[in-house]
């Protein structure tokens, strides 16, 4: 694969002044709307279109994200020609709730997760414009929704880039052994759905303790979103939630053969969030994924310094621009 070199706009040097005023006139004209998703949860999504353009973008974002943090990502691929289409996910962001406590992240069945996913592609995605290229972009549990969408669904899509994918948490060799099994049984003494063992609602974690990325601006950028749009916020899982995601990371990896698109998986090189060595065996099981380490990356690839996230952007451009006419 080629590598595409491009002068990103968004640069920390001038990475306020931008999201000041080109990013944030860019924000001011997106579309944006809600669709019905499983059981009638409302799932608010957004695009940022042009009428020239023949290929679109859809992100499927992590745990405890919103459209409202991409921003920056949707000015730079709208800068280079695509269409871009996001949407929060049920039970955080701008979308409906599903407990009583709105910070509380838990999901019923994680596959209506991918189910949303399905409605927005068919309800939303395909009914805007008649693109001559498609592709996903998804990040960490938003990779797994992705994966078990394209391995449940008959996709349209030409090519998906996978951002440290969740094919599994990151925990120690015997806790990974039975953390579904404590879940489970946490989650049957509970009356209504709560916070897993030692998580609790949402709180900042100061910039020097963060395991997600090493930029402060695009850090302290993100935590400043949540603070003016409370709505948008939750903290820890359930432990529905939990053993939930456990059994669908192991589904991704189990069903991988059923991906018949090029899948590119950049991993951080640094991740303690979810596990890397599940990158490996779901790469090793599929002819179409290929596999790109981003060295000393942290969780979050697309926030992190430059040096780190342009090496992701550059890599994701290359890869999609192989499959454009």
């Amino acid at each position: 694969m080629s590598q595409v070199n491009v002068e990103f706009s968004t640069k920390e040097s001038v990475f306020t002044q931008l999201m000041e005023n080109d990013v944030h006139s860019m924000w001011l004209q997106r579309k944006q709307s809600a669709f019905s998703g499983k059981d009638g949860v409302q799932i608010q999504w957004i695009s940022v279109t042009n009428p020239i353009n023949t290929r679109c973008i859809v992100i499927v974002n992590g745990r405890n994200e919103s459209f409202w943090k991409y921003q920056e990502i949707f000015f730079e691929f709208s800068r280079q020609g695509y269409d871009v289409y996001a949407y929060d996910h049920r039970g955080q962001g701008a979308s409906g709730r599903l407990t009583s406590d709105p910070e509380l992240g838990h999901v019923h069945n994680f596959d209506d997760y991918v189910d949303d996913l399905q409605a927005f592609v068919s309800q939303i995605v395909d009914k805007e414009k008649s693109y001559q290229q498609r592709f996903l972009l998804a990040h960490s549990m938003g990779g797994a929704i992705t994966t078990l969408y394209l391995e449940k669904y008959k996709s349209h899509f030409d090519a998906v880039v996978l951002n440290a994918p969740m094919f599994g948490i990151h925990m120690p060799v015997p806790l990974k052994l039975v953390a579904s099994s404590i879940a489970k049984i946490m989650e049957h003494y509970q009356h209504e759905p709560s916070y897993v063992l030692g998580q609790k609602p949402y709180h900042e974690e100061p910039f020097e303790n963060n395991s997600l990325c090493q930029s402060k601006l695009r850090y302290i950028w993100a935590k400043h979103l949540y603070q003016v749009h409370p709505e948008l916020r939750i903290g820890g899982p359930s432990p529905r939630w939990l053993w939930q995601a456990i059994q669908a990371a192991d589904h991704c990896i189990r069903d991988v053969d059923k991906i018949d698109i090029p899948v590119l998986l950049l991993q951080a090189g640094n991740d303690t969030i979810v596990d890397n060595n599940s990158h490996h065996r779901f790469c090793g099981q599929n002819k179409h994924c290929s596999i790109k380490v981003i060295r000393d990356a942290r969780h979050e690839i697309l926030m992190e310094k430059d040096v780190i996230r342009n090496q992701a952007l550059c890599e994701t451009l290359a890869f999609f621009n192989q499959f454009i006419v």
